[in-house]
């Protein structure tokens, strides 16, 4: 068993897939209109065939307060994996993107928190 696709949900999908591409880098994967929603997912350019981020419309009446609830705790809804989160934080720091959390040392991982602009925040780390 193997992790296939998994989701976060945004509040603008036009908005999130220039995020996910043209900011954090990653590339469009799947695009499918769905009954006025697409199906839109992105994955890392390293691994083309991996894992899919699925850009998920957060309209369902659970999502809002849920994705709130999260951010208000500092909780990241998802984790990606970086070569350097030092070196990650700076780029995308110069890239206007804003950081909750600056790159901290926990135990054996260097993390950083970030947030996606489309409702979420989202950890980067390396290590462990």
């Amino acid at each position: 068993m193997r992790i296939n696709l998994t989701s976060v949900f945004v509040d603008d999908q036009d908005k999130a897939l220039r995020f996910y591409t043209d900011v954090l880098g990653f590339v469009k994967k799947a695009e499918d209109p769905s009954e006025g929603e697409r199906w839109l997912t992105v994955v890392s350019p390293d691994e083309p065939d991996g894992t899919e981020l699925l850009l998920e419309p957060d309209g369902h009446p659970a999502v809002k307060p849920y994705k709130s609830a999260l951010v208000e705790d500092g909780i990241p809804a998802a984790a990606f994996a970086v070569d350097d989160v030092r070196a990650e934080f700076e780029r995308l720091r110069a890239a206007g993107v804003r950081f909750t959390q600056e790159p901290a040392e926990m135990g054996p991982v260097t993390v950083a928190v970030l947030d996606d602009t489309c409702g979420n925040l989202i950890q980067i780390m390396h290590g462990g």
